[in-house]
């Protein structure tokens, strides 16, 4: 009996501890994109914003694990830009408040697929429409660099 008690305690947990979404990350999401951008501004920084469904939207994940996750895109995102992640799980509770004030900054940017990754400039204009882009975080700051 001890024996099956303690194969149920290490599946579940070897089940719980993998059934988190992969957003492996240490940086630092705002929430709420006016609020960056103001943020940006006093701090003549630039502003991502990741439309993104954290924990269900493949993409989105690889994306995370790929560039968002590694100390190359930490480095450049500490020092130049204000990051706002506006999340639209299938797992993860979120407030009414917070799933509608996503939908309507969604619908005014007119966000059609999950990872949707908007760039705007220090002074708040949208220089930057993409998403996913292979070759890591190297490449993806490359790409970030090139539209400021």
């Amino acid at each position: 009996m001890k024996k099956i008690f303690l194969s149920v305690v290490v599946l579940m947990s070897l089940l719980f501890g993998c059934s988190k979404g992969s957003s492996g990350d240490s940086l630092k999401w705002e929430d709420n994109f006016e609020t960056a951008l103001q943020k940006a501004k006093s701090e003549n920084k630039a502003v991502l914003v990741n439309f993104t469904g954290s924990d269900w939207c493949q993409w989105c994940i690889k994306l995370s694990d790929e560039v968002f996750s590694k100390s190359e895109f930490e480095d450049y995102a500490e020092e130049n830009l204000i990051l706002v992640k506006i999340d639209f799980p299938q797992s993860i509770e979120q407030s009414a408040e917070t799933k509608m004030y996503n939908n309507q900054l969604a619908q005014k940017f007119g966000i059609q697929g999950y990872p949707t990754i908007l760039l705007f400039n220090s002074t708040g204009n949208l220089v930057l429409t993409t998403g996913y882009q292979p070759g890591g975080p190297v490449s993806y700051v490359d790409h970030l660099k090139n539209s400021l």
